[in-house]
């Protein structure tokens, strides 16, 4: 029998459009590759149909315009000293994004 563990940590967000990038990567795929790089477990990246930022220009996916810039979110489920790991990973690289962060139980359902 399976026993899931509830822990609890942070729900890590990070915004900013499809097309950035940083040191060469596209930023979503930096950002998954710094977490693996150091053991922070999983990260997933949603793409918007349309909206806008700290700058006011607002995009959204048109019909003949599917390769539009558009927004983004990465999401990570950390625990509190990973989340701060990776933020700090963020700050020393100079990334320019923008991040919420709130607190999250989860757990692993099923076998693991």
């Amino acid at each position: 029998m399976n026993q899931e563990t509830l822990q609890h940590g942070v729900h890590l967000t990070f915004y900013c459009h499809s097309r950035t990038r940083h040191d060469g990567l596209l930023l979503s795929e930096w950002l998954l590759e710094q977490a693996k790089q150091h053991g922070l477990g999983g990260g997933s990246v949603f793409r918007a149909i349309s909206g806008f930022g700290r700058h006011g220009v607002l995009h959204e996916e048109q019909f003949f315009e599917l390769a539009d810039d558009l927004p983004i979110k990465i999401e990570f489920l950390l625990l509190e000293e990973q989340a701060q790991m990776l933020l700090q990973l963020v700050r020393d690289a100079d990334v320019d994004a923008t991040y919420a962060s709130y607190p999250a139980s989860f757990a692993v359902l099923g076998r693991h």
